[in-house]
């Protein structure tokens, strides 16, 4: 069974969407795959049911464990709820209470320990080694990859082929299953990876040919932000299936939200306006092609919405 058939029953096929306003400010053919509108509000839903309907019965017993700033942890939390599993999610003291909330109301057991993500994660492994739940990796595994790639699959299904398709970079299981599914059923399609300026850990360790340990600066694209794992499995497929990379600042980002949010009539979250932020950037490239565009979440807080709209 693939990955697809798996998760089909517990997800929701997304819409892609053609946008006429974005068409007409890029000078070409614009299609929006909405995530947004996904089941827990992001695509994390797809890699988190396929990694636990992969589970063994013992291991299904034992529960499971992860580490997450929001929507990973949400993700995992509506895929155990729905296996009737238990759930734990480690949280860095500055989670974003929306995205806090969104996994509490899956059912998440929450427990907050650091002030970032990677001590989050390190607590939530040592906790799996010795109670023997299973830990739940954001985008370093091959279930979690497999299943973020069912995006594809269904953009596949909804369209008769794309020259470019652009979207957010993080730990790349998002760009890494997608643009690998695609890039096997339309091996001539461009892809863009996209990242903010304060946070680009994947881009910039490509680049060296190497993960590097970098800093990160606080980024209204809290859901891409954050390190690499050493020896992730994502890392050589990135390098493998992104054509190009772009940066986009936090003003950028900024600008992509408010006239997505006014062109589309629909909210989108910090890593999604990259990937529009990036759309916009590189307009003067696009012009005639047919284009898609990964909104790859909507979970913002009305503070964050009126932060950026004043």
């Amino acid at each position: 069974m693939t990955a697809a058939d798996r998760v089909r029953p517990y997800i929701r096929k997304t819409h892609l969407t053609h946008s006429r306003p974005f068409s007409d400010l890029v000078n070409a053919d614009v299609w929006f795959k909405l995530e947004s509108l996904q089941i827990t509000g992001s695509f994390k839903a797809r890699g988190a049911v396929n990694k636990i309907l992969s589970l063994k019965d013992q291991e299904k017993e034992q529960g499971v464990v992860s580490a997450s700033t929001g929507n990973h942890g949400a993700a995992v939390a509506y895929a155990a709820g729905e296996l009737n599993i238990g759930c734990t999610i480690y949280v860095p003291d500055d989670a974003s209470p929306t995205k806090l909330e969104n996994m509490e109301q899956f059912g998440a057991k929450i427990k907050v320990h650091g002030d970032d993500c990677i001590k989050a994660e390190e607590k939530a492994r040592q906790v799996s080694i010795s109670t023997g739940e299973t830990y739940v990796s954001p985008y370093n595994d091959p279930f979690v990859m497999a299943g973020q790639g069912t995006l594809g699959v269904e953009i596949e299904s909804q369209c008769d082929g794309l020259d470019v398709i652009i979207i957010s970079v993080g730990g790349g299981g998002l760009i890494g299953g997608t643009a690998g599914y695609l890039k096997s059923v339309w091996p001539e399609i461009h892809v863009i990876g996209c990242s903010p300026e304060n946070s680009a850990v994947m881009i910039h360790s490509m680049k060296a040919g190497r993960v590097l340990d970098l800093e990160s600066r606080p980024t209204l694209s809290d859901g891409t932000a954050g390190g690499i794992e050493e020896n992730s499995i994502t890392f050589p497929i990135c390098c493998n299936v992104i054509d190009e990379s772009i940066l986009v600042t936090e003003n950028e980002i900024k600008k992509a939200m408010i006239t997505y949010m006014e062109k589309e009539h629909q909210l989108l979250e910090g890593a999604a306006g990259t990937a529009v932020a990036a759309l916009i950037k590189k307009k003067d490239d696009l012009h005639g092609k047919r284009v898609g565009v990964v909104i790859c979440g909507g979970n913002i807080s009305l503070d964050t919405v009126r932060e950026i709209l004043n």
